[in-house]
């Protein structure tokens, strides 16, 4: 133990995210990290385990705080929830005003934005830090969303990029300031929702494929790899492939066939779908993807449905390799509107919440390090910088063009899927969305209209201003309520 500041970082929680985040920090020049655990002997098995960081130990808050260079700066790297307010608490008592605290975890925004203030009230700054990109990221170089204060990340942004992943394209740490409060948190529970679409997209690829086209896992495999060359380039496409390569030791069978079709979910997503609902920004990609988790696992529901008449045999391909094809640029468009609705939500939020989030920053530090990593992401920064203002990402030159390119296909694919009998909900909503943008006029009109009808919720004209109600109950007459 120590009592002499000599830690510019610490970092509290050594589970494996958490230790990995240490030994990242540890490894970068101009680091000296502090680590803390609320079990000692995870304390010491990290620092016996890795000698060549450096890591002063310490065994209790005190300790901690103590080995930390001012300002004081701390990553929490603990479960989300109480577990996290307890620790804050800790530390706060234990540092002084100026002093940095940033939660690291996958924390709720509104959390975040209640902490910061809670914080800031005592003269300490409190950063809320999406860290995207699971062990391997935490340990080789993540994508990091921080918010907090301008003057908090004068000290934290250098930390941060030096372990953030870099870009390929042009070697950028994989780091940006998102804004106050809770928008780095926010940023990254959208990331997390999109996430939700794209592996939902590329699950119900596969399914067509196999079921609609006859493929086998392993030939599948080959059909992803070779998208994950051009357009579709990302980590996600690229890891569908080694695992329907993957054969199962025990029964040699394909190993996404052993499997248990019931998908796990850590929150994040419903996160993302109950945010957007509070802000009225339909994102009916992610939606879905999130609904599509919550059927898998109620088995019971499945077992009970599964004696419901389908189609009477499946749609005879003529052309398995046009089909293939097809799936790709529905697959794409998909994609296209999945990142779009995702970025509807946060350009949504940070006006609510007065966040001045730079979307094509946050495209860019999204191209390596996170889950989500894609070709794709350096033509959404560069949409954002042509047009700061962008209403909608899909409506941005390069991406209309993409998606007009591929929408008969992604017609053929969903209208296949139906006529099939096989679920494509994310394919589906996202052409019914993309159809909704590029209509002339919305049956919304026919809705108002109910509303007026049953509730006096009264509606508005196409033919001049104001608010009005008819008087459906007796003589039908219209009256202005309003300007």
């Amino acid at each position: 133990m120590t009592s002499t500041p000599s830690a510019n970082v610490g970092v509290v929680g050594l589970a494996v995210m958490g230790a990995n985040l240490a030994r990242n920090l540890a490894s970068r020049e101009g680091n000296r990290v502090a680590v803390y655990n609320r079990s000692p002997e995870r304390t010491r098995t990290l620092v016996s385990a890795h000698p060549e960081a450096g890591f002063v130990a310490t065994e209790s808050v005190a300790d901690f705080a103590a080995a930390l260079t001012r300002p004081r700066t701390a990553i929490i790297m603990v479960q989300a929830g109480k577990a996290t307010d307890a620790v804050i608490s800790e530390l706060a008592d234990a540092f002084e005003p100026g002093d940095i605290i940033i939660d690291g975890g996958n924390a709720q925004y509104t959390d975040t934005i209640r902490r910061e203030l809670e914080l800031r009230q005592r003269g300490l700054h409190f950063v809320g830090a999406g860290i995207s990109g699971g062990e391997e990221g935490a340990l080789n170089g993540p994508s990091i969303m921080p918010g907090g204060s301008a003057e908090s990340y004068e000290t934290v942004g250098p930390i941060f990029r030096s372990i953030a992943a870099r870009a390929e394209e042009d070697g950028e740490p994989c780091v940006t300031h998102v804004g106050t409060d809770g928008a780095g948190h926010f940023v990254k529970m959208v990331h997390n929702g999109i996430e939700y679409a794209d592996m939902q997209l590329i699950a119900e690829a596969f399914d067509l494929l196999r079921r609609g086209a006859g493929f086998e896992p392993a030939e599948i495999a080959e059909i992803f790899a070779e998208w994950n060359t051009g357009e579709l380039e990302s980590y996600l496409i690229e890891i569908t492939a080694e695992v329907l390569r993957q054969v199962d030791a025990r029964t040699g069978r394909p190993f996404v066939d052993v499997v248990l079709d019931q998908a796990g979910q850590k929150g994040t997503g419903t996160w993302t779908v109950q945010a957007a609902l509070s802000l009225g920004t339909p994102i009916s990609g992610i939606a879905e993807a999130v609904f599509a988790r919550g059927l898998s696992s109620h088995p019971e529901q499945r077992l009970a449905g599964a004696h419901l008449e389908g189609p009477g045999s499946p749609i005879a391909l003529e052309d398995r390799d046009a089909f293939v094809e097809d799936v790709r640029q529905a697959l794409y468009a998909s994609k296209i509107i999945a990142y779009s609705q995702g970025f509807d939500v946060i350009r949504t939020a940070a006006s609510q919440y007065g966040w001045h989030i730079d979307s094509g920053a946050v495209a860019k530090i999204w191209r390596a390090g996170c889950i989500i990593r894609a070709r794709f992401l350096g033509r959404i920064a560069e949409a954002y910088q042509a047009d700061p203002s962008l209403v909608s990402l899909v409506t941005a030159p390069f991406f209309s063009e993409a998606a007009g390119r591929a929408q008969q296909a992604w017609r053929r694919v969903v209208s296949t899927a139906a006529l099939s009998g096989v679920p494509a909900p994310g394919f589906s909503s996202s052409l019914a969305y993309y159809d909704a943008l590029r209509a002339p006029r919305l049956p919304a009109s026919l809705i108002q209209a109910q509303r007026d009808f049953f509730g006096a919720h009264t509606y508005r004209r196409i033919d001049g201003p104001g608010v009005f109600h008819t008087e459906w109950s007796g003589d039908r007459s219209e009256t202005q309520t309003g300007e």
